[in-house]
């Protein structure tokens, strides 16, 4: 008997998969068919081959489809191809695809409850307050504390590079280190030095994040495809935060010590600081008060302790490993055109002479040519190489009888887009002038390093100003030697686009001349 019950539940699971895998030929969908049981188009994930992003990014180049079904384990969700459909999914329909449909749990983890995983009218409000961290009033109050740790990173540089010859330099482990320390300087008003002590609590909260086991790569995925088993396991389980536990404290900490001793500082987390006791960020650029009044106190709904933790986790842990990929790879990238090298060198030269040799706020505007190679960088290396959504009411895709269901989660490869010669010619090459307005040699639909719509990235202006900073004291300081040309390998174990061994790069000190 307990065979045959075996059996039957068997054939039932059987045939249960069997229908879910057969769900987009049942709707006479364009689908995928390579995707197969159990994983779907996500084998290379499973078996810890590919990201995640590189699996879609393959299935984006399997079809000339403008949308297609796919199978992400056993999820049914649809690939957006075309970008014009693109742009309706993130912009124009915003309505009927306002979440991301990631793991968030705002009652039992509010370390989840951050702007990016956040849905519906609670994503939309903390947008509208978050919104004044980043005007460029307050960023160019910060900057100078991104300068400071500027002049870090080539103090600890000028030890690793010889007097004469050149050295090989992993440029994404150096901006890395820059890049922790400016947000932990700029968020948490923390000063910390990780050049000097790399072994620091804030620098391993990083690690924490970034581990490279095939366990973290499935988890990380879950978080993405299923999210109301996740929160299950979570809720059942306790299952520890290791990220949230350590950085809560930090964060509780200073806050307290901020508020007992009556101390501001320019930075954000003074500014979240103001959204916790008053329930608003200032929009005068030069108040970083954040002191209970009556007023204030007595009308708006203040943020936990917690809450605002969760938006600076998510600000630290994303805005460190953009920073650091977009500086490093830009930099890689010019080492192997010496033409793009010179002309972006010679810039910089003219500007800062003409600014006394001193960076500033205003002089990183004016490097126009800069401004192209970070655009060609963001293309070949999105931030995100994949961007996704869920259907949250029934959507019939325009020019077409199909509909989407709602709960239907919707995937975009924007490292396939961005990569698509029939958007931008000669993709793989880097050519920054293809964003010149009399060139124009490109889809602008086709751009989106940050993606688009109402939930583009809030962060991206900070992201690209201490990009810049970057690449702008590497080549006030050093010579950037000349190389092959050569292709990035993406890691396999991450959301975001990680270089598998590093972005080396060959420096040697500039020499002066008597």
């Amino acid at each position: 008997m307990l065979v045959f019950i075996l059996a039957a539940l068997g054939a039932i699971l059987f045939h249960y998969i069997k229908r879910i895998y057969s769900y987009w030929e049942r709707r006479n969908f364009p689908y995928d068919q390579n995707s197969k049981i159990p994983y779907g188009c996500l084998e290379t994930v499973a078996k810890h081959k590919k990201s995640m992003g590189m699996a879609i990014h393959d299935v984006y180049f399997r079809s000339k489809e403008r949308f297609l079904g796919v199978y992400l384990l056993f999820r049914p969700a649809i690939l957006i191809r075309d970008v014009d459909l693109v742009r309706h999914v993130l912009a124009e329909d915003f309505a009927s695809f306002h979440d991301r449909g990631v793991y968030v749990d705002e009652e039992k983890n509010p370390l989840s409850a951050h702007i990016f995983a956040l849905e519906g009218k609670s994503w939309r409000d903390m947008r509208i307050k978050l919104a004044p961290l980043f005007t460029s009033g307050k960023l160019k109050a910060m900057f100078s504390t991104s300068e400071e740790v500027g002049d870090r990173m080539i103090a600890h540089l000028n030890t690793l590079i010889p007097e004469k010859g050149s050295v090989k330099i992993d440029l994404k482990e150096i901006f890395t280190t820059y890049a922790i320390d400016i947000i932990g300087s700029t968020i948490f008003g923390l000063d910390i030095n990780s050049f000097e002590n790399p072994t620091n609590k804030f620098r391993n909260i990083v690690y924490l994040a970034r581990r490279n086991t095939h366990f973290t790569a499935i988890l990380s995925m879950c978080v993405f495809l299923c999210p109301s088993i996740f929160k299950f396991v979570m809720r059942t389980f306790h299952l520890k935060k290791p990220v949230g536990d350590e950085m809560l404290p930090i964060v509780k900490d200073t806050v307290e010590y901020r508020e007992k001793h009556n101390i501001v500082r320019k930075d954000m987390l003074q500014l979240l600081m103001q959204l916790k006791n008053t329930g608003k960020i200032e929009e005068d650029d030069n108040n970083f008060n954040a002191n209970v009044t009556k007023k204030t106190g007595s009308t708006t709904e203040n943020m936990s302790i917690e809450k605002i933790t969760a938006q600076a986790i998510i600000f630290y842990i994303a805005g460190q490993e953009t920073t650091a990929s977009t500086t490093s790879l830009t930099i890689f990238e010019l080492a192997q055109y010496p033409d793009v090298l010179k002309k972006v060198t010679e810039e910089v030269n003219t500007v800062l002479a003409e600014n006394d040799g001193k960076i500033t706020y205003e002089s990183l505007q004016k490097m126009e040519y800069l401004e192209l190679c970070m655009s060609e960088t963001l293309r070949k290396y999105p931030g995100l190489p994949l961007l996704n959504r869920v259907c949250t009411q029934e959507y019939q895709i325009p020019g077409t009888d199909k509909v989407i269901e709602k709960g239907t989660p919707v995937v975009i490869s924007l490292f396939g887009i961005h990569r698509d010669p029939e958007h931008f010619p000669d993709p793989e090459t880097y050519i920054p002038e293809r964003f010149l307005p009399e060139n124009s040699n490109y889809n602008p639909k086709a751009y989106m390093p940050f993606g688009e719509g109402p939930r583009h990235c809030i962060a991206q202006r900070m992201g690209k100003i201490n990009s810049k900073l970057g690449v702008v004291k590497i080549l006030q300081n050093f010579n950037v030697e000349i190389m092959p040309r050569q292709d990035i390998e993406i890691d396999n174990h991450s959301i975001a686009i990680i270089p598998k061994g590093g972005v080396n790069v060959r420096l040697s000190k500039k020499q002066t001349t008597n």
